[in-house]
């Protein structure tokens, strides 16, 4: 018997044994009647012709075992038609076995393609990723941590449509870089770019050859910050290590995108909104806008990214503007409902944000990415800052301004932000709210307080300095110097356990501490191995007795959120 054939009673399609019984209101499987068989009870989709929409038939799900059921069961009409004899019980009873097993057959296998379908399509996806294994990558992605990565744009030429932008031999230069950090508790992140034509000093990098084997990379001195990748056969890790040399950030992972990859990622979410404030006619972009807004995708997403004669002083540092700008309304559209549940559109980012990346071993991975993703999404567009590495002109230039330098006055603080894992917005009320509410209650008395101290400041003798003064002007005399914490802390912090809020709240307002500096978790054993509570000075120290401050990090350079919508000019 064919595929066709099996399970047919008596040359009568399945499908139309599945009827409706006015008096449940379900579709009920029918067989000959003869033999006082008892209907199968059990849920039909859609009837045979246009129930589902399409007038494809669809086909009954498992039946549980025939019951009898008294009045059930109205009449039906014998499939064998008029005056022919009726089959005997033992052929119904084999004719019933036939269906079910052709019934539960169908929806196995339909199963069965499904997930074998969603296992190939994985698989895919999977095989689209291109990763480089780069030294000083991490090995992992961990979702419960601040992160770093470095988002790369560089200026190969290669893919169709790409022979009128960046240099003609270009081996893929840094073109546009970010640092993007992720803060632990996910409630804020910054994007912080890096000009391609900063001038710094490439440190020695380590490359992976074929074979495994490492070869070293000399630094170069005094060069444009681009040439970190692709210059002398340096790679990502290369750029990644000179981002380290510059912020005190060693990037956990980076993301690397080419030409193609603006392409194929602003029409998988079908355009980007973008606002210029005047006209733009840029031919060396070839953009071409009227002022106001626009939706770019594809080729001309990409030459709004590139242009830089039509903004500003029609350099880098406007350009970066311009992108930020961009990157700001990619991260509405990428996080509005339309996008995240919308199964075809999710369907074209995977595939094009697959094929458009290059990435490091640790995220590599569907699994991975999608980690990594989901954990970005958690932060609020009114929260993800956009901020370029403050800078000065290059005096070595003389009166034509190519390059730029870091400010090495305004730049730090920007920096210190990142290590220390400080929001550059105001985030959300309650979590300020729930900071203030540990200052609250009642506070014991200051003899009463036990408390560990070390230097994580990288300042000498600031224990020592904060013990003497606790020990003979406050009156906190159960306390001791521990030495030095490695690594360093940006900001003072205190732990203490949950019998001991009292002791903190004390010490905090001895001290000046803020809500924030104040973590409930544990203590540890002082010498006399009574618990204590463990307190590290870190580089917000001003010297003993002066009072720390927290909140929003202070920098003075331009900041603007990705919430709101920036005309370029």
């Amino acid at each position: 018997m064919d595929a066709q054939g099996r399970g047919r009673a008596e040359n009568v399609d399945p499908a139309d044994q599945w009827v409706l019984n006015p008096q449940t209101g379900d579709y009920e499987l029918r067989l000959n009647p003869s033999a006082g068989q008892s209907p199968v009870p059990g849920p039909r989709r859609a009837a045979r012709r246009g129930g589902n929409g399409n007038g494809r038939r669809q086909q009954p799900q498992d039946a549980p075992p025939p019951q009898r059921r008294r009045g059930a069961e109205p009449k039906a009409q014998d499939p064998s038609g008029p005056g022919r004899r009726r089959s005997k019980a033992k052929k119904k009873k084999s004719t019933v076995k036939k269906v079910l097993l052709w019934s539960s057959g169908s929806v196995a296998f339909v199963v069965l393609v499904a997930a074998a379908g969603g296992y190939l399509y994985y698989q895919h996806l999977n095989g689209n990723i291109t990763t480089q294994d780069v030294v000083g990558a991490k090995n992992g992605f961990s979702k419960d941590e601040a992160f770093n990565i470095l988002v790369i744009g560089t200026d190969k030429r290669t893919g169709k449509g790409n022979e009128g932008y960046g240099d003609k031999g270009s081996v893929g230069h840094a073109d546009t870089n970010i640092l993007l950090h992720v803060s632990k508790d996910r409630s804020n992140a910054t994007a912080l770019s890096i000009p391609r034509d900063l001038i710094v000093d490439v440190p020695d990098c380590q490359v992976k050859e074929d074979d495994g084997t490492l070869k070293t990379i000399p630094g170069t001195s005094n060069v444009r910050f681009n040439t970190s990748l692709g210059q002398d056969g340096r790679d990502a890790g290369c750029t990644m290590k000179t981002v380290q040399s510059i912020t005190g950030v060693m990037p956990d992972h980076f993301m690397m995108a080419d030409f193609n990859a603006v392409k194929t990622l602003t029409s998988a979410v079908n355009g980007v909104e973008v606002c210029v404030a005047k006209d733009v006619n840029d031919p060396d972009s070839h953009l071409k806008l009227d002022a106001g807004k626009h939706t770019l995708e594809g080729e001309d997403a990409l030459a709004f990214l590139r242009t830089r004669h039509s903004f500003g002083n029609q350099g880098d540092l406007d350009r970066i503007k311009a992108q930020q700008d961009f990157l700001g309304s990619l991260a509405r559209k990428m996080s509005s409902g339309d996008t995240i549940t919308n199964p075809v559109k999710l369907t074209k980012l995977a595939e094009a944000a697959t094929k458009a990346l290059t990435v490091d071993k640790g995220i590599g991975s569907l699994n991975k990415l999608k980690d990594v993703a989901l954990e970005i999404k958690q932060v609020p567009t009114k929260n993800l800052t956009f901020v370029t590495v403050p800078v000065l002109d290059n005096p070595a230039d003389g009166k034509i301004h190519k390059t730029v330098i870091v400010d090495e006055t305004n730049a730090p603080p920007v920096f210190e932000a990142i290590k220390g894992d400080i929001s550059l917005t105001e985030t959300k009320k309650k979590q300020k709210a729930a900071a203030d509410a540990k200052l609250k209650g009642t506070k014991s008395a200051a003899s009463d307080v036990r408390v560990d101290i070390y230097n994580g400041s990288e300042k000498p003798g600031a224990a020592q300095a904060t013990l003497t003064w606790l020990q003979t002007s406050e009156g906190v005399t159960k306390s001791s110097q521990m030495g030095n914490k490695k690594p360093s802390l940006t900001k003072t912090s205190l732990e203490y356990s949950p019998d001991q809020a009292d002791q903190a709240r004390r010490l905090a307002a001895i001290m000046g501490l803020p809500g924030s500096a104040l973590k409930e978790g544990k203590s540890e054993k002082n010498d006399q191995g009574l618990p204590a509570m463990i307190l590290v000075i870190g580089k917000d120290y001003k010297g003993a007795g002066v009072p720390l401050s927290g909140g929003t990090a202070k920098v003075n350079a331009p900041q603007k959120t990705a919430d709101k919508t920036v005309c370029s000019k």
